[in-house]
């Protein structure tokens, strides 16, 4: 093959070798970022975001920071050291018309908590908080520790929240009552909890109890022994 047939060789210039190289580091970087958030996200949590009850101040701040609407943080009622209390300062406004279950005369503004007579414990009344209706304002738990057992209190709901990273509501918090708690022991309560097992019309079918973290015994329920 003659010299004048042969094909002409192109070497690449600088300007085409340096892009080259750039784009190279530039798709090195960001599979290594892709490839950080992706284990990133597989990697389990050990932590939650939970409510100390013993810290909490009622403020409203769980209802208006929560990314949440309504809030994660719902009521919780603590019935082992709840006193089944005719008039219940977590139920009715400790300032009221009259003694009874008008509207006007509850404490809760969305009406999320009700009450049935135990017969055959006259006058002693349950109370129980409808979650779907709860926006976690803390008036009850307010209440109920000012004036009653402080057997009502506020708890992140872990079927709710979404975990962020960083809590709206702790870096809300003006008591920084939202700490971190092992996935573990996802609730703090200061007493065993008991749930009730409800059907589609609201009647109970069971009862199950959670044992606590620690006892009303432990330092940090001094206010409530």
């Amino acid at each position: 093959m003659s010299d004048d047939d042969s094909t002409p060789s192109v070497c690449p210039s600088r300007r085409d070798l340096l892009r080259g190289c750039l784009r190279g580091a530039a798709l090195f970087g960001l599979g290594s970022l892709v490839g950080a958030t992706a284990s990133g996200r597989t990697k389990p949590r050990s932590w939650v975001w939970q409510i100390d009850p013993w810290k909490c101040i009622w403020c409203g701040k769980c209802t208006t920071a929560c990314v949440l609407t309504p809030s994660a943080v719902k009521c919780v009622r603590d019935m082992p050291i709840c006193g089944y209390c005719e008039i219940c300062t977590g139920y009715n406004d400790a300032v009221r018309l009259a003694d009874d279950e008008a509207a006007e005369n509850q404490i809760c503004p969305t009406y999320a908590i009700s009450r049935k007579l135990v017969p055959e414990n006259y006058p002693y009344y349950e109370y129980l908080v409808d979650e779907d209706l709860c926006i976690g304002c803390g008036k009850c738990a307010h209440g109920c520790t000012e004036f009653g057992n402080g057997s009502m209190y506020l708890q992140i709901k872990h079927d709710l929240c979404v975990d962020c990273n960083e809590c709206a509501i702790a870096m809300a918090c003006p008591a920084q009552a939202i700490v971190r708690v092992s996935v573990d022991r996802p609730y703090l309560l200061k007493g065993g909890i008991v749930e009730e097992v409800l059907d589609e019309d609201n009647t109970r079918l069971d009862m199950i109890q959670r044992e606590p973290p620690w006892t009303r015994d432990d330092s940090r329920a001094g206010r409530y022994r």
